[in-house]
């Protein structure tokens, strides 16, 4: 794969559309999440393409950039860590989110609801983190 500043450029604001999105309907609490069904679709939905967009930058760096191939989500976000592209801490902060966004994809009939919005709240501190890593590792690429 040829790495394209543009691709990834184009993913990043699709993450921060999704962000805007999921911070324009707040939820304050969790039995506000479980209540609401209409609320429900909007959050999960929003994590699972938030997710997949920063295993997608993730890939496209690695294979592009550096020529890499992972077979899965974690190994993504273990060698952005390795290769210095996001920081050991945001690392352990995005550890975890490929099983996570498996569930929201595979396990929709028994999602747990109190994951999913633990999961919202962290999402709406560590993904714009990822955002600003990535257009960090831009900057210093040229």
């Amino acid at each position: 794969m040829v790495f394209r500043k543009e691709s990834i450029l184009e993913r990043l604001k699709k993450l921060e559309t999704v962000i805007e999105n999921l911070q324009d309907k707040p939820v304050d609490n969790l039995e506000q999440y479980k209540s609401d069904l209409d609320l429900q679709w909007i959050v999960e939905r929003g994590l699972e393409v938030a997710s997949s967009v920063i295993f997608d930058v993730g890939n496209h760096i690695l294979s592009g950039h550096y020529k890499l191939s992972v077979d899965e989500y974690e190994q993504i976000l273990q060698q952005l860590a390795t290769k210095q592209v996001i920081s050991s801490d945001l690392y352990n902060e995005l550890s975890g989110l490929g099983g996570f966004r498996n569930i929201l994809v595979h396990n929709y009939l028994s999602l747990d609801h109190e994951i999913v919005f633990n999961n919202y709240k962290k999402a709406q501190i560590v993904f714009p983190r990822f955002i600003a890593e990535i257009y960090d590792w831009l900057e210093k690429q040229g």
